[in-house]
């Protein structure tokens, strides 16, 4: 599992330049990419900054060209954080879009997108968003299941303790992002890549670790 986190220092940039982590960038993240870095591209909705479809894929086409499309793992389709049907809304309308531009695109699946609110014949990956307690509990497994099934890959976002990390990886996730790294980097980035080896030595078998 990749983890996808800001390049916020030296250490981390280093980190992605050595192909450790990958980075997620959004349209409020001004730092240059590392080079030979892979990229996940967020929308910005969780947040404060959003300024709208128009702008964020006058950015997405542009970072695209500036790094190449070879290097993105996925770009997100506009949503509305924790509402389903009007996620599917905002979302279908740009898959297409995300498509033409050569790089993967994916859906952030919200509280209640498992009532068939997924389109998925016209989605690449599967974006776990959602609460907390929605996207750790069994509807996002479930559909976490599903979309390996399809042939889809799967990344779960705010991804921040070695637990949620396990619980991704027990989810099926090929990526996943958090702010973890943001926060007292040179402590944690030890901490991540640690939990991260663990991970590939010993994956999980089908069960979710204790809090």
């Amino acid at each position: 599992m990749l983890y996808l986190a800001t390049p916020s220092g030296p250490e981390v940039r280093d980190a992605m330049r050595a192909g450790l982590i990958g980075c997620m960038t959004t349209p409020a993240q001004g730092n240059r990419i590392p080079a030979n870095t892979l990229i996940g591209a967020d929308n910005g909705k969780f947040g404060t900054q959003w300024k709208g479809a128009d702008h964020w894929y006058t950015w997405l086409t542009a970072t695209v060209d500036r790094y190449g499309p070879h290097r993105f793992l996925f770009a997100v389709a506009p949503d509305v954080p924790f509402g389903a049907p009007a996620t599917l809304a905002e979302s279908r309308p740009w898959l297409a879009n995300i498509r033409q531009l050569g790089i993967p695109a994916a859906f952030a699946a919200q509280d209640g997108s498992e009532a068939g609110l997924i389109p998925w014949e016209e989605i690449d990956v599967l974006f776990l968003a959602g609460s907390t307690a929605w996207k750790v509990g069994p509807a996002a497994q479930h559909l976490a299941q599903e979309a390996s099934e399809r042939g889809l890959a799967v990344h779960m976002g705010r991804v921040n303790s070695r637990r949620r990390l396990r619980i991704a990886e027990v989810f099926g996730c090929s990526t996943c992002d958090g702010t973890y790294l943001a926060f007292g980097p040179d402590r944690n980035l030890p901490r991540l890549l640690s939990w991260l080896a663990e991970i590939h030595q010993t994956p999980s078998l089908f069960s979710i670790p204790p809090r």
